[in-house]
């Protein structure tokens, strides 16, 4: 339970993916305009991140490795990550189409976020087991979507801010950004 913990505590702080892995900077500029959007990016990249990771640690240990087809890995596990978009947008649409509407380009989003691959990509090459995969993966997911609040937080702010023009819109997002992942750097120090 100890090691779950901090596996946890890891992958949300410590080595959030997009403030010290820099992945899922597309989206985390892109849909961090207002909380609602980042809230609803971030719950879609939770479930997307942990069905894809589940799939993709199946598919490695029980394909690609016993067949020695690892080097189809990414091309594979990018497949996996559209096919469970694609199968996850269908299920919300006939199943609640308030929720798929609500999430809107969300799900298509997904597909492109680099995060779900890196994720996917991580546990294979750590050679994690199920449970542990699915934790981090869950773990990871839950890092984006607090890097996605507080930066909507911040950036709902900066828009009531007088900032210079030309540092206006995407140039003070990027020198904020830079500035929390310096923050988050605070956590490295914490012995677990």
């Amino acid at each position: 339970m100890l090691t779950f913990l901090a596996i946890i505590i890891t992958a949300i702080f410590v080595n959030n993916i997009v403030f010290a892995q820099f992945l899922g900077i597309c989206p985390f500029i892109g849909v961090s305009k207002n909380l609602d959007s980042a809230v609803g990016m971030g719950a879609a990249v939770t479930f997307v991140m942990a069905i894809a990771t589940a799939v993709t640690w199946v598919l490695q240990h029980l394909l690609l490795e016993p067949l020695g087809l690892a080097y189809i890995q990414t091309i594979l596990f990018i497949l996996v990550i559209a096919v469970v978009v694609q199968m996850l947008e269908i299920v919300i649409r006939k199943i609640s189409p308030a929720l798929y509407a609500s999430l809107g380009v969300f799900l298509p989003l997904i597909t492109t976020n680099c995060a779900v691959l890196g994720v996917a990509i991580i546990v294979a090459q750590q050679s994690m087991d199920f449970v542990t995969s699915i934790v981090y993966a869950v773990a990871t997911a839950l890092g984006f979507l607090l890097a996605l609040v507080i930066f909507a937080g911040i950036r709902t702010q900066l828009a009531m801010t007088d900032v210079p023009r030309p540092m206006r819109g995407v140039p003070i997002a990027l020198i904020v950004a830079g500035m929390l992942a310096m923050a988050f750097m605070g956590f490295a120090g914490i012995k677990l």
